[in-house]
C-alpha cells in the first residue's frame, strides 16, 4: 500500500520573539562597549580638524607673503566680530596683509571686515572656530605671525613658535594620561610649519 507523501514543513520566515530580545540584547551590549571609542574617535577628529585647518591658515599666509613679498600675518582672536582681541588663546584666525606706514595696523576690533585681495591693507582670509572643530582649544606660545617675501617669520623669534590643540570638556590629553589625541602645530623661525604629536617620543618623525 502505497504511503501519501509527506508534507514537508514550511520554514519560518521572521524572528521568534526570544530570538529579536536576543538579538536586541546583543546589539545593546556592542553598543555600549563601543561607545566610549566612538566619543574619543569624535573628539580626536574635531582636534584634528581644527589644527589642520591652522597649518592651513599659516601655510597659506606663508604663501601670500612669498607672493606678494610683502608682509602678511597669521592672527589668532577671540571672536571674528567687532570687538575682537588678538590672544594666544583666540580659537578664530585672522590673515591679513600688514602696513608698515600705519602706526596701528592692528585688525583688533575689525575682525568682521569682509575678506578682500582689492583693499590694501586689508583682510585676506579669516575662519570661524565652529567649522568642524566643536569645543576644541587653542593655546599658543605667540598670538601673532608675520611672514615676510622670503616666507621666514618676522621678526625672527629665538626658538620654534608652537600651538597647542586639545579639548578639556571631553577629555585629558594622551601625553597627560588621558585617551585623546592632542595636537600642535610648530613654525619654525625660517618658516617651516609642521604639524607633531606631543605624545611620541624624540626621534619619532611625528614627535614635537
Amino acid at each position: 500500500m502505497l504511503m501519501p507523501p509527506r508534507k514537508r514543513r514550511r520554514p519560518s520566515l521572521g524572528l521568534s520573539l526570544i530570538e529579536a530580545l536576543v538579538t536586541l540584547s546583543i546589539a545593546g551590549v556592542l553598543m555600549a562597549l563601543a561607545a566610549p571609542n566612538f566619543s574619543n574617535w569624535l573628539q580626536n577628529s574635531r582636534i584634528r580638524v581644527s589644527t589642520e585647518a591652522l597649518v592651513a591658515g599659516l601655510q597659506y599666509a606663508k604663501s601670500e607673503a612669498t607672493t606678494r613679498n610683502s608682509l602678511v600675518r597669521f592672527q589668532l582672536t577671540t571672536t571674528l566680530g567687532s570687538d575682537c582681541v588678538i590672544s594666544t588663546s583666540g580659537s578664530h584666525w585672522v590673515v591679513d596683509t600688514v602696513d608698515t606706514t600705519s602706526a596701528n595696523d592692528s585688525v583688533e576690533g575689525r575682525c568682521q571686515t569682509a575678506p578682500s585681495d582689492t583693499v590694501q591693507p586689508g583682510i585676506l582670509q579669516v575662519r570661524n572656530a565652529s567649522e568642524g572643530s566643536g569645543t576644541t582649544r587653542v593655546l599658543a606660545s605667540a598670538s601673532a605671525m608675520t611672514f615676510n617675501g622670503l616666507g621666514r617669520l618676522t621678526p625672527t623669534p629665538n626658538a620654534a613658535i608652537s600651538i597647542d590643540v586639545s579639548n578639556p570638556t571631553a577629555g585629558d590629553c594622551a601625553s597627560d594620561g588621558g585617551e585623546l589625541t592632542c595636537l600642535r602645530v610648530q613654525v619654525s623661525p625660517a618658516g617651516q610649519v609642521r604639524m607633531c604629536n606631543p605624545r611620541f617620543p624624540a626621534g619619532d618623525p611625528q614627535a614635537c
